[in-house]
């Protein structure tokens, strides 16, 4: 939530979801997408790292940011990261935060 806060506050649009699935069905829908902002740990059946590789499916070119209490390795797939992935462990800064997210999205 205090992300979603710090965004707004610098102008993004965001649009928020409540788990895997909710998130799955704003990443099918149309809407014009930037960038992926994910926890690893989601409830309701997948985790950070599935929606980002189901979402890369129709839009291949996304760019994720995973934020993670855990090791960088858990969202790793078999030792990497693909290309346009990134990874911020918590605790960080929210003025780091958001050079990352503006970083980013330049990219996008």
């Amino acid at each position: 939530m205090l992300a979603v806060e710090q965004l707004e506050e610098l102008g993004y649009a965001v649009i928020e979801a409540e788990d895997g699935p909710s998130a799955m069905r704003v990443l099918n829908s149309q809407r014009d997408i930037s960038l992926l902002i994910t926890d690893v740990g989601l409830p309701g059946g997948m985790n950070g790292r599935q929606v980002a590789d189901a979402a890369r499916v129709s839009r291949p070119r996304l760019e994720v940011l995973f934020i993670t209490g855990y090791a960088e390795n858990a969202v790793l797939n078999h030792g990497h990261l693909e290309q346009g992935m990134h990874v911020m462990t918590k605790p960080f800064q929210m003025d780091a935060f958001a050079r990352r997210v503006k970083d980013l999205i330049a990219k996008s």
